[in-house]
């Protein structure tokens, strides 16, 4: 006992003078361990950071709604660089003073962005053509930068042409502008370019429509429109500026008719012109029969009841997107058409600006028509064949002895639109505006009649007499016919004349899908279906 607990003293003794070596190890371990795991959280942390101060950049142009800028590029810029900074600052000593920014840069408020161009900037770039001579400051850009290669590129420009061809675009122009960069030396459109109004297209350059698309802001300014109603197509195959033009054509017949409701007023000739003006008239190219020369198409749209190719009947789609429009053009000729016409039916207007129909018939209309000119014009006059009773296979075997002219400028007309006529050659600006009845009218749908009738239109009866307000045409053979009509066969009323008319109530149009129920509104409209 006396020996094991001996050995085992010795073995503790020797075990106690071992330990601190043993530790040691496990202790070295430990650090070692600890070291690593240190390193590798420190490393975890700085990609973290490096990650972060990457991504930060990106979140704050994410925050800001901008789209991270490009980094593509760059160190190709950098290496084509031909100067130093310090050569290029040296080379911008004094050019601020030679090419100034425009004053009103400076005064602007508010920007949103760089790149939130000034209306003054628009206004003057819409106005450019591909023969403006322009010019640019040397060396505008900072070398090392992609900008500064293009600029040097297409700085060579001194045309807007030569500057589009060299890379250049509307928003390159724009931010050069604004900073001086660019002198202009014109020639300047006064107004910019509308392309919905351009006859031949094959005149218009690369420099017009790479502009277009910036007068749509151009022209919601000017027009007092959102532009985010520009975006919207409602009317059916309008372009941005006709559909532009057209709402403003709306809102200001809206006004006019609201005037003569409170004043109690007629709707006078000049309002239908300015209406005309405002409204933007498509290019059509159906009205074959009245095409003139060699042209294509025509400015002219039809409101109001329409049967087209396919049979179906129903209103074209501008009159329910603008029906104060329609009915401006309605009220006028209800306030001013004498009494002896006072029971006059129609459906549908044709509207028509600066061409003279050739020599025609209207095959398709049911009963008399009424037409109007309005406008600053020389000529332009109706020829009718009053007679024609469409016996002559061929229009041009009607004689000019046969035919009578009306001048419309300074009047109203009532005439047979199946019977041959014809528009003299005019000078100036001259739109047409033809009352007529489609032949289909008595098939309409009820909610096109009543529609129609609340815009101002005196839409005929089932059982209306199409001769009530003129007889037929007795034709022109040697044995005429003979008829015991005492109507005319063609009325002609000056504009004397019809401002002897009586005031007649105005109606107010429902809006296309607004539900109708019997109050104001169609009892206004049944006054006027009845006058």
């Amino acid at each position: 006992l006396v020996q094991f607990r001996a050995a085992a003293n010795a073995g503790a003794h020797s075990k106690f003078k071992m330990a601190p070596k043993a530790d040691s190890k496990r202790a070295m371990a430990a650090k070692k361990a600890e070291d690593v795991k240190k390193a590798a959280a420190k490393g975890k942390a700085s990609s973290k950071v490096a990650s972060k101060a990457a991504a930060q950049p990106k979140a704050e142009a994410k925050a800001a709604g901008k789209k991270p800028r490009s980094t593509e590029g760059a160190a190709e810029a950098k290496a084509a660089a031909t100067m130093t900074s310090a050569e290029w600052k040296e080379l911008q000593k004094g050019m601020d003073e030679k090419w100034p920014a425009p004053a009103y840069v400076a005064q602007a408020k508010n920007r949103k962005s760089h790149t939130a161009y000034l209306d003054e900037t628009y206004s003057s770039i819409t106005r450019w053509s591909a023969d403006t001579k322009i010019s640019y400051r040397p060396y505008a850009k900072a070398p090392g930068s992609k900008s500064h290669l293009r600029y040097n590129k297409y700085s060579q420009a001194t045309t807007a042409a030569e500057a589009l061809e060299l890379g250049s675009w509307p928003a390159d122009w724009c931010w050069d502008y604004e900073r001086g960069f660019i002198k202009v030396e014109g020639p300047l459109r006064e107004e910019p370019l509308d392309i919905s109004k351009v006859m031949d297209e094959s005149e218009l350059t690369a420099v017009d429509h790479a502009i277009h698309r910036w007068y749509r802001r151009e022209l919601a300014k000017n027009l007092g429109l959102n532009i985010k109603d520009l975006m919207v197509s409602k009317g059916g195959g309008e372009s941005t500026i006709m559909r532009a033009h057209r709402l403003v054509a709306q809102r200001e017949a809206k006004k006019r008719l609201q005037a003569a409701k409170d004043e109690g007023k007629k709707i006078t000739k000049v309002e239908v012109l300015k209406t005309m003006q405002e409204w933007a008239f498509a290019r059509n190219s159906n009205r074959q029969n009245v095409l003139p020369g060699d042209r294509e198409w025509v400015w002219s749209d039809t409101v109001g009841l329409l049967r087209d190719r396919t049979g179906d009947i129903h209103l074209t789609k501008a009159t329910a997107v603008y029906p104060e429009v329609v009915q401006l053009l309605n009220q006028y000729l209800l306030d001013n058409m004498p009494a002896e016409i006072s029971n006059f039916k129609w459906t549908s207007l044709n509207l028509n600006c600066n061409y003279a129909a050739r020599l025609h018939r209207d095959g398709n209309n049911f009963g008399p028509s009424c037409i109007m000119a309005v406008g600053d014009f020389t000529g332009g006059e109706l020829n009718y064949w009053q007679e024609d009773d469409r016996k002559a296979d061929k229009l041009e075997e009607l004689k000019d002895s046969d035919k009578t002219s009306l001048d419309l400028k300074n009047g109203l007309a009532m005439f047979n639109g199946n019977c041959g006529h014809s528009v003299n050659d005019f000078q100036g600006e001259r739109y047409s505006i033809v009352y007529f009845t489609a032949g289909c009218y008595d098939q309409a749908p009820a909610s096109c009649k009543e529609q129609l009738t609340e815009m101002g239109m005196q839409y005929p009866a089932s059982d209306e007499d199409r001769y009530a307000l003129l007889r037929p045409p007795r034709g022109y053979s040697e044995s005429k016919k003979t008829d015991s009509s005492k109507n005319p066969a063609v009325r002609y009323m000056s504009d004397s004349e019809l401002a002897l008319g009586e005031k007649r109530p105005v109606a107010t149009p429902a809006r296309a899908g607004q539900k109708r129920t019997a109050g104001p509104k169609v009892a206004a409209a049944k006054r006027l279906k009845t006058a």
